[in-house]
C-alpha cells in the first residue's frame, strides 16, 4: 500500500483527506486555544467568572493557562504553516495533551467532573495531530 492510494469513494489519496483533516483539527484546536487564552488574559476576573467559576479563587493559575492556551494555539499551527521547523507542531500538540490532562486533574479534583468534556475532546484531537504529523503526514521544512 503507498501513500498515494486512492479512497475508493472520491479518487482523492489517502494522504490528501488525511492532511486535510489534520489542518482542520489544526485550524479548530489553534482557534479555540486562542480564543480562551484572550479571554484568561483580557477579561475581568468577574466576566470570567460568570463562564468559569474556578477563575475566582486561582487569577494567578488563570493567567499562566492563558499564556500556555496561546503558546499551545500558535504552535499547533503556526510552524506547519509557514514550513519553519514544523516539528514544533508535534510538540506543542504533545504540550496540549499535556495541558488537557492537567485541566481534567484539577476539575475532577473540584467534583467538575462534567466540565472534562472539552478537555477531552481537546486532547484527543492533540493526540491526532501529534500522530499525523509526525508519522503519516509530516510537514516538511522549506
Amino acid at each position: 500500500m503507498t501513500n498515494h492510494q486512492k479512497t475508493p469513494a472520491q479518487g482523492i489519496p489517502k494522504t490528501k483527506t488525511l492532511n486535510l483533516f489534520l489542518w482542520v483539527a489544526q485550524g479548530i484546536i489553534a482557534l479555540s486555544l486562542i480564543w480562551a487564552a484572550a479571554m484568561k488574559l483580557f477579561q475581568s476576573p468577574d466576566k470570567l467568572a460568570e463562564m468559569w467559576p474556578w477563575t475566582v479563587d486561582n487569577t494567578g493559575l488563570v493567567k499562566f493557562t492563558g499564556i500556555l492556551d496561546l503558546l499551545g494555539g500558535i504552535g499547533v499551527i503556526l510552524p506547519s504553516l509557514l514550513r519553519i521547523k514544523p516539528k514544533l507542531t508535534i510538540y506543542a500538540a504533545y504540550g496540549i495533551v499535556a495541558l488537557m490532562i492537567a485541566a481534567g486533574t484539577f476539575h475532577l479534583t473540584r467534583g467538575e467532573g462534567a466540565q472534562i468534556g472539552g478537555n477531552l475532546f481537546f486532547a484527543a484531537f492533540a493526540i491526532f495531530i501529534a500522530w499525523g504529523r509526525s508519522k503519516k503526514v509530516p510537514i516538511n521544512p522549506k
